[in-house]
């Protein structure tokens, strides 16, 4: 295969993968999954010279035409240590590539290769949004090359099946997608180096599209919201009559003190309305935002603001930007959904500025799953009422 096709198979599976993403939950730490590819290859064994070495003294190539594309798959399975880097091993078929030759004397040499074997790689993932990451590998593989080969005319009497293997590295790089917590789409470029069935070696490319299925995660949280009561109603004091007059008598009108709007503050876990990591609203958070709404009937407010809390994993940026997007996410479902006047309704993100827990509570930055549960009460998204019942 020339470079000019590798260049563009990578192309077109790099916009393959662009087209079909649109947001990166990331896997949780500690978590392991099984997934399944499949996709096109491409090889750059050296036809010319195995077809030459192949046929008897005299006898010379005239013509040569090589199929080098086949249909590839991979089975593979992994542990997720943290948001950054796994651990996969899998097993692999690159698919079935051939040669024919024609000679002079007259002659036709055919051959015939199939390349499979085992993997195990070092995989990173760098989060670029809520749902997408960019991937990128590198490990050893061990490959078999297995082949078989006919002749008939002056290339006779060569005929052969042969086999060869052998370790060696593979890259490879891509993009991945969270479809749902239990559902991730790939879609990688990856390189193997493999031995041609002679004794040399040559590159097989792969593009392909993979299911990643995450399981062993820990159940989500029920959602909880704590209300928290409203301060008691101010004492209205009338002031006392003055004297009345000896000719009138009337009564003094009474003074009233003005109380100030009252206020309630609710707290919403992260989890429960969103999940661990995540901006979208599960069926669990609509729910308990509907009860929340539901708890404002009759109520006469002037303003709701919405704010959103992370917990200190990850970078402040990563923080601030996932807090913006969980508080923008409750305010939309409450003007959408729930018919609330978008213009009594702000939102802002905090980010990891304002946590509940102190740090000697919860102590480590490593996102362990200890971590990740002692600083749930971080995770939040506070809902204050102004107004009067």
């Amino acid at each position: 295969m020339t470079s000019s096709h590798s260049q563009r198979l990578m192309t077109l599976a790099g916009l393959a993968c662009l087209a079909t993403t649109s947001a990166l939950a990331q896997q949780e730490a500690g978590s392991t999954y099984l997934g399944l590819s499949a996709g096109q290859a491409n090889s750059q064994f050296d036809e010319p010279r195995i077809a030459g070495s192949l046929l008897a003294p005299g006898v010379t190539i005239t013509s040569l035409a090589d199929d080098t594309r086949g249909k590839a798959f991979k089975l593979f399975g992994g542990y997720q240590f943290n948001r950054n880097l796994a651990l996969e091993a899998g097993y692999f078929n690159l698919g079935k590539f051939g040669l024919a030759a024609n000679t002079a004397p007259a002659g036709r040499l055919d051959g015939h290769f199939k390349v499979q074997g085992f993997n195990l790689d070092l995989v990173g993932t760098l989060p670029l949004t809520t749902n997408l990451s960019a991937l990128a590998r590198v490990g050893a593989q061990y490959a078999k090359t297995r082949s078989d080969f006919s002749a008939s005319g002056a290339a006779s009497p060569t005929s052969a099946d042969r086999k060869n293997s052998g370790t060696n590295v593979k890259v490879g790089a891509g993009l991945q997608y969270a479809i749902s917590p239990a559902m991730l789409v790939r879609g990688e470029v990856e390189r193997y180096r493999v031995a041609d069935p002679l004794g040399g070696h040559g590159n097989i490319n792969v593009a392909s599209l993979s299911l990643v299925f995450p399981f062993g995660r820990a159940p989500a949280p029920r959602p909880v919201a704590a209300y928290v009561a409203p301060p008691p109603a101010p004492v209205v004091m009338a002031a006392a009559p003055p004297p009345p007059p000896v000719e009138v008598i009337a009564p003094a009108p009474v003074a009233v003190v003005v109380a100030p709007p009252a206020r309630k503050r609710v707290s919403f876990s992260a989890e429960s309305l969103f999940g661990f990591d995540k901006s979208a609203l599960r069926p669990e958070g609509m729910a308990a935002l509907d009860t929340f709404s539901k708890d404002l009937t009759g109520s006469q407010y002037d303003t709701i603001s919405v704010e959103g809390h992370t917990d200190r994993i990850g970078t402040p940026a990563y923080n601030q930007n996932l807090s913006m997007q969980r508080a923008d996410m409750v305010k939309g479902y409450l003007v959408s959904a729930l018919r609330i006047d978008p213009a009594k309704i702000s939102a802002q993100g905090k980010g990891e500025t304002e946590p509940v827990t102190k740090p000697e509570d919860c102590k480590g930055n490593a996102a362990n799953a200890k971590l990740i549960a002692c600083l749930q009460p971080d995770r939040r998204v506070d809902i204050e009422v102004v107004g009067t019942r």
